[in-house]
C-alpha cells in the first residue's frame, strides 16, 4: 500500500476575518475532494487570518500515481483556484 500526502500553504489577503477564510478554504477543500477523490482538511494556521494550510492524501498501489494525482492538485490550487501557494510538499510512504 503507498499513501501519498500534501501539504499546501497558501496566502488569503484579502479575507478580513475567520469568516471569511474559512469560507474561500472551506470551498478549496470540497472542490479539491469532489475533482481528485482525495482526503482533505484544514491541517494548520487555524487561527491566522492571512495563510491556510490544507493536507490531503491518496492511497494507491503506486509512488507514481500519486505523485501524479498530488500534481495535478497542486496546479489545480494554483491555476483555477486562483490562490497563492507559499509552500507546498508531497511525500510518499510505502505499508
Amino acid at each position: 500500500m503507498v499513501v501519498t500526502l500534501i501539504q499546501i500553504i497558501f496566502e488569503l489577503p484579502e479575507s478580513t476575518s475567520l469568516k471569511d477564510k474559512r469560507s474561500v478554504v472551506s470551498s478549496a477543500k470540497e472542490r479539491i475532494r469532489r475533482k481528485f477523490r482525495i482526503s482533505c482538511a484544514e491541517v494548520d494556521l487555524l487561527d491566522s487570518l492571512g495563510f491556510a494550510q490544507i493536507g490531503g492524501a491518496v492511497v494507491s498501489n503506486s509512488r507514481e500515481f500519486g505523485e501524479k494525482v498530488m500534481n495535478r492538485v497542486l496546479a489545480f490550487v494554483e491555476g483555477e483556484l486562483a490562490l497563492k501557494v507559499h509552500d507546498s510538499q508531497i511525500h510518499t510512504e510505502f505499508y
